[in-house]
């Protein structure tokens, strides 16, 4: 019995590489995130490589790279505010009493 392969459209596969190419994650990272096979994102990352002309052209410099790194933090910290607000209004709002209908 075979698999049924799942078919990718080129624009998915050009985001999915963007993702790897321009953000400096990992391959293995990306392929998580996005539902597609390490190896697989691998290959299109490496033929996207070898069609742009190398890895040099594709790096982000070190300007960037340390706003990236800068906002991934950043991106962190609001995660974690968000996370913590959320808890704090469930907990209050679970030690709201019920008023009676009586005055």
């Amino acid at each position: 019995m075979r698999a049924t392969s799942t078919t990718y459209t080129p624009e998915y596969r050009r985001e999915a590489v963007r993702l790897v190419i321009d953000t400096g994650r990992t391959v293995a990272a990306v392929a998580r995130e996005i539902g597609v096979g390490e190896q697989l994102l691998g290959r299109w990352v490496h033929a996207e490589r070898a069609r742009a002309g190398g890895e040099a052209d594709t790096l982000l410099d070190l300007n960037e790279r340390a706003e990236l790194e800068r906002l991934r933090r950043e991106n962190q910290d609001l995660r974690m505010d968000s996370e913590f607000l959320g808890k704090a209004a469930a907990f209050f709002a679970a030690k709201q009493t019920p008023r009676s209908g009586s005055r």
